[in-house]
This record gives C-alpha cells, sequence and structure tokens, in this order.
C-alpha cells in the first residue's frame, strides 16, 4: 500500500502547541526549523545551488588552459613527424587542429614557455581563494553574516569571470583568475554552514550533500560546455558559466533568508525571531513567548573581524582540531584540485578524462549521503584518504591508457567522498561561534593543495611520479592527521565554545 503521506509536508501549525518548552538556544531553534518544513528545504537547496558555479569556476581552466592538438604541414619534414611537441620547430612546419583562439596556449603562444608560465593562470587562481579565504573567512561570523557573504562572494566571482572575457594578455587573463578565486574563496563555505543552519539537526547530513551534489552538477556540465564550444573562443565558455552566476547572486539576494543561529549568537533576537517567522509556519505568540524565556548572550566574545580566529587559536582544544582538518584538507585537496587538471597526462582524451572525473563525484555524494548516518567521521576519512594515495600511486606503475583512466578514477573518487565526509565532519567539530571561520581555514588548506597542483601537473608531463606520485604520497600521509580528532556522529552541534567545551568534558568524563 502505498503511503499518501508527501515527502516534504508542510510545517505544522498545531505541532507547535504540542512542543514542550524548550530549555536552549538549540532546543528552541530544532522546535521551528527542525521539522520537515519544504520551505527552508527548498531555500536550503537553492543556497547548495552556489557549489554549482564554484565548480565550473574552479575547473574551468582544464579547457580554457589546454595545450589543443596540432599537425605536421609539410610532407617531407622528418623533424615536424618524429617531434613530440611543436616547440621548436619551424613555423610554416606545422598548425594547430583548431583555430588559435579555442586555447589560450595557442592564442598566446605559449607552447614552448615553462611550466610555471602555462600553469600561472590556473595558479593565479587557487592563490586567490588562499588570500580570499585568510582575508574574508570570518566576516561570515562577524560583520556580514553568512547571507552577505555568500552574496558578495558570488557576486565577485561571477563579475571577474565576465571580465576575463576581454583579458588582453595572460597577465592581465591570470590577475583576473586571481580576482575570481578571492571572491570565490567563501562561496563554498558560507553556502554550506548557511544551508546547514537554515534546516534542522534530522536534515542537516542530507542538504550537505546537497551542496556536492550540486558541485558535481556544474562540474559536469563543465566539459559539455567545452565540447559544444570547441573551435570557438576560449572567451565564450567564460561568458557561458559567468553570467547565469550573476543571475544567481540577484536572486540570492532577494529570496534567501540569513541564518537564525549566526543571529541570535550576535545578539541579534528581533531579527532571528523575525526569520523564523517568515521560514515556519508557526503562531507568532509561540515564537515569541519560547525566545522570552530564554536569556541569549549577546557578548559572544566576538567583538571584532579576527576575534573568531583568535579563539580558535586561543583554545588549545580548538586549535588541535583545526590544524588536524586543515592538514588532512592539504592532502586532499591536492588530489581534488590536481586530478582533474591531470587527466590531460593520461593519454586519454580529454573530454573524456573530465567526464569521468565529474560522473565519479556522483557516486561519491550518493554514497555520502545515504551512508553520512552510519559512518564514522573519522575512520571514514582515514579510510578514503588512504584508497586515494594508493590509487594515486598506481597510476605512476599502469602503462595501459585504459586501466590508467580506471586507476585515476578511484583515485579521484576517494579524494571526492573524503572531501565530502571531511566538510561535515567539521561542521560538528567547532560551534556556530566559529564554525564558518573553521571551515573557510580547513578550505584554504584544501586550496593550498590545489595551488601547487597546476606546477605538479605541467612537471609531470615529463615524468609521471612528479604529478601522481606526489598525489599519493601527499594524501596518504596527511590523511593520518584525522586520528587524534573526536568522533561526532550522531550529536548535535553547539552554538558557543563554553557549550562545546561542556561537551567535551562530558564526553571524556563518560567511562
Amino acid at each position: 500500500m502505498v503511503d499518501p503521506a508527501p515527502l516534504l509536508p508542510p510545517c505544522s501549525r498545531s505541532g507547535a502547541a504540542k512542543r514542550p518548552p524548550p530549555t536552549s538556544v538549540d532546543d528552541t531553534l530544532e522546535s521551528y526549523i527542525g521539522g520537515n518544513c519544504v520551505i527552508q528545504l527548498l531555500q536550503a537547496v537553492f543556497v547548495s545551488f552556489a557549489w554549482c558555479f564554484d565548480a565550473q569556476q574552479t575547473f574551468i581552466n582544464v579547457f580554457t588552459d589546454a595545450e589543443p592538438a596540432w599537425h605536421c604541414t609539410g610532407t617531407g619534414d622528418a623533424a615536424c613527424a618524429t617531434a613530440s611537441s611543436p616547440c621548436g620547430l619551424d613555423p610554416g612546419s606545422w598548425a594547430w587542429d583548431f583555430p588559435m583562439h579555442a586555447s589560450v596556449v595557442s592564442e598566446w603562444s605559449l607552447q614552448c614557455s615553462g611550466s610555471a608560465v602555462v600553469g600561472l593562470p590556473a595558479s593565479a587562481y587557487f592563490a586567490g581563494c588562499l588570500a580570499g579565504g585568510l582575508l574574508l573567512a570570518t566576516l561570515a561570523d562577524t560583520l556580514l553574516g553568512r547571507k552577505k557573504m555568500l552574496f558578495l562572494s558570488c557576486l565577485t566571482m561571477s563579475l571577474s569571470a565576465t571580465l576575463t572575457v576581454v583579458s588582453p594578455n595572460l597577465w592581465a587573463y591570470s590577475a583576473l583568475r586571481f580576482l575570481c578565486g578571492f571572491g570565490r574563496a567563501t562561496v563554498g563555505t558560507s553556502s554550506l554552514v548557511l544551508a546547514t543552519e537554515l534546516v534542522g539537526k534530522r536534515w542537516r547530513e542530507k542538504i550537505s550533500i546537497v551542496g556536492f551534489v550540486c558541485f558535481t552538477m556544474g562540474f559536469l556540465s563543465l566539459p559539455a560546455m567545452a565540447y559544444i564550444n570547441r573551435g570557438s573562443s576560449w572567451r565564450a565558455l567564460y561568458l557561458w558559466t559567468s553570467v547565469p552566476s550573476a543571475c544567481y547572486s540577484v536572486l540570492l539576494f532577494f529570496l534567501i533568508k540569513e541564518s537564525p543561529r549566526w543571529l541570535l549568537v550576535r545578539g541579534r533576537r528581533d531579527e532571528a525571531i523575525q526569520t523564523l517567522k517568515s521560514i515556519a509556519s508557526t503562531n507568532d505568540d509561540v515564537i515569541n513567548s519560547s525566545f522570552s524565556k530564554l536569556i541569549v548572550a549577546e557578548d559572544t566574545g566576538i567583538a571584532d573581524i579576527f576575534s573568531a580566529m583568535k579563539i580558535l587559536w586561543q583554545k588549545k582544544w580548538a586549535f588541535r582540531r583545526l590544524m588536524a582538518t586543515m592538514i588532512a584538507g592539504f592532502g586532499i585537496g591536492m588530489v581534488y584540485y590536481g586530478m582533474p587538471l591531470n587527466v590531460g597526462n593520461l593519454g586519454s582524451s580529454l573530454y573524456l578524462s573530465v567526464t569521468f572525473n565529474a560522473l565519479a563525484e556522483l557516486p561519491s555524494s550518493m554514497i555520502t549521503l545515504f551512508l553520512i548516518g552510519r559512518l564514522n567521521r573519522r575512520c571514514s576519512t582515514l579510510t578514503f584518504t588512504t584508497i586515494s594515495g594508493v590509487f594515486s600511486l598506481l597510476c605512476v606503475l599502469v602503462t595501459s591508457k585504459l586501466w590508467r583512466m580506471a586507476v585515476e578514477v578511484v583515485s579521484f573518487f576517494s579524494a571526492c567522498t573524503a572531501f565530502n565526509v571531511l566538510l561535515i565532519y567539521s561542521i560538528e567539530l567547532f560551534p556556530t561561534c566559529v564554525r564558518n571561520s573553521a571551515i573557510s581555514m580547513i578550505r584554504q588548506a584544501l586550496v593550498l593543495g590545489g595551488v601547487f597542483a597546476p606546477v605538479l601537473v605541467a612537471e609531470g608531463r615529463k615524468r609521471s611520479f612528479l604529478s601522481f606520485g606526489v598525489f599519493g604520497l601527499v594524501i596518504g600521509c596527511c590523511g593520518l592527521s584525522i586520528v587524534c580528532l573526536p568522533e561526532t556522529r550522531g550529536r548535535s552541534i553547539c552554538d558557543t565554545m563554553e557549550e562545546e567545551e561542556v561537551k567535551q568534558n562530558a564526553s571524556s568524563d563518560t567511562p
């Protein structure tokens, strides 16, 4: 017999009267945003869609900066027939298969440039992500909040990507990629934190996975767009990705509410109540009376934009958690961002290889979605980083193109799953007052791994160990740092440092 109940029933008005009186901020929020409210779920899904545009800008250099195929034009030129690269050949003895404007390499004649120059735009993007994360990380926890930070990040990323279309040379192009990365730095973090704080504990893990699925959709759309635009200017691909992102930013500003958790932690109780009224179909008097019985501490210890970071550094347990997750994030980031850039070194079709990598994220997201409630965070992260490292090292030993692609996909799949679990793990490790700052720092560690990846990829064209081998060693060793962290599966998230310390002490006292 089919269950007539809808999958996402609307918020119940009658349920509010049956709720027991809340005893804490967390209990009160769970009372009104913890149910199956379709409005809050739709808002969280829309917020998660920012990951789609994040993925497009992160991996767009795979196609725009690729070295195009070329062919010999002379019939009797033995040097051209045996050459592996057009570098050093006479200008009239060879030609690109596609028009010169199809790639940055062909348009600006970078085929004979060093690996640092060829990888400069991609490295500049990740360097911008790193700088933006360090400078903007605490704004979502302090002055701006989750919503405004996400809006400004998406808008900056979109506008800089649009301006990339008019880049006159490699240096201007790299500078705009740096600006795009700077703006993009907090997109994933703000989106993940805002989406999970808009829903209750029941939906928190599932909404986290929605963001990863959206990232996969954005990644998967790139080879399709690039294939459609093959032979066209690389600038067209930036327009295809930046214009929809700019439109999304505008809709985000008008349609999405701020996190009620963040408003309460910042002492803005009235705004938090108004937000709850807008997303929960509950009687206004019930919400007002619930919060009137609580003493919401307006002094959270966060007075300026750097206070959240100071707290993370001063608290030994928080610093230990932050360092462990950042070390693991560095290794995961090197493989996660480096493998898609490195598919050109597999010797197979670029479009096919990138598509397989993008498709590898789908089962990764699905496994995380259906098993996250059963997976221990610590053991899962350690297991997947180890598998990724082993298979990355196997890429150096395998010579068959088909098997090498399969081994590479397994390594990337494992890194994706470790990436997903690590971000969910980080949400549960840090309280609301510093959560966005902590996750931003972890994402910067991920990006730092990505900064080194383009240079290693360029060197890997000569020796595969310098790309696949280094990737495997780094992610395998860095993943071991997770061992010292506490397990968080099944527990509620905290709002203040004191609440987290009480919970930590209670768990350590339990035999």
